[in-house]
């Protein structure tokens, strides 16, 4: 059986026959661990809330929540619960555990993603996204560092999923800052949220895949430069057509965003056209 990690990792408070191997992080809510399931034989991820948070009941609610919608879902482009206990003092959930990197280390680590690589993703994105759709789900936080980088890429933490009326209800901003549309930065002024909301984040996600940096600038005294400004132009290495959708997903008006299935019939033309790999003069495409 693995043994935790290294010496310098903090031991994992985890519920028997999980073994904490290393922690991958986590979040206000949640620690997440790499784990050994005694059951399974196999390695996995557990998401568990934060000791000091047991009495917190947004917290609780909000790992509820994940785990009554991971619970209900099955698509290969969206990761997988294996397990879960929404009664225990601390509840969590035991995730599978995907052998790649985030989309975001991966941009960090080389660049701008290629296309080869760039357009697959487009589909898996909006096809993991519009499944939640179909089933009156938003995600309402894609962006680079909830998708992980494997064959298919996939879409990971469902914490602020909400259901399609609760989200059109909302009166205040969630999310992440630089992948929010306006709708979800101020509900209130130009919401309600919808799924044009989903879309709007794929965009603002395969732009910074694209090109290797984010649309607008982040940081200043501008919490939401995307509410008062247009996106940066795309450089000339990404292809128009590339260029025209992505910039499309990121319209102010939801209305002129396209939608999951326009963005797959518009994607798979050009993933289709791409040079065909060849070894010793032979096609693989057949």
């Amino acid at each position: 059986m693995p043994t935790p990690a290294a010496s310098g990792t903090p031991a994992a408070d985890l519920p028997p026959g999980l073994v904490g191997l290393s922690e991958l992080g986590g979040g206000v809510h949640h620690e997440v661990w790499l784990a050994y399931d005694e059951s399974r034989l196999a390695p996995v991820v557990v998401k568990i809330l934060r000791p000091e948070l047991i009495g917190d009941a947004d917290a609780v609610a909000s790992t509820l929540r994940e785990i009554e919608v991971l619970s209900q879902l099955a698509h290969p482009s969206i990761v997988r619960l294996y397990d879960f206990d929404d009664g225990a003092e601390r509840p969590y959930l035991v995730q599978e555990h995907l052998d790649g990197p985030t989309l975001s280390a991966l941009i960090f680590r080389d660049g701008p993603v290629q296309l080869h690589q760039l357009l697959p993703l487009a589909l898996e994105l909006a096809g993991g996204v519009h499944y939640l759709h179909a089933r009156g789900l938003l995600h309402l936080d894609v962006k680079p560092s909830n998708v992980i980088m494997g064959a298919p890429a996939k879409l990971i933490d469902l914490s602020l999923t909400l259901d399609l009326d609760t989200a059109a209800a909302l009166d205040y901003p969630v999310g992440s800052d630089e992948y929010m549309p306006p709708e979800q930065c101020d509900p209130v002024t130009h919401g309600p949220i919808g799924p044009a909301a989903d879309v709007w984040s794929i965009g603002a996600t395969l732009y910074r895949a694209a090109v290797g940096h984010r649309a607008w600038r982040f940081g200043g005294d501008d919490r939401w430069p995307q509410l008062s400004t247009p996106p940066a132009p795309m450089p000339e290495f990404v292809p128009a057509p590339v260029r025209d959708l992505v910039m499309e997903c990121l319209a102010f008006d939801p209305a002129d965003r396209p939608t999951t299935v326009e963005l797959v019939e518009r994607i798979e033309p050009l993933l289709a056209a791409l040079p065909s790999a060849r070894l010793a003069g032979f096609s693989l495409r057949r």
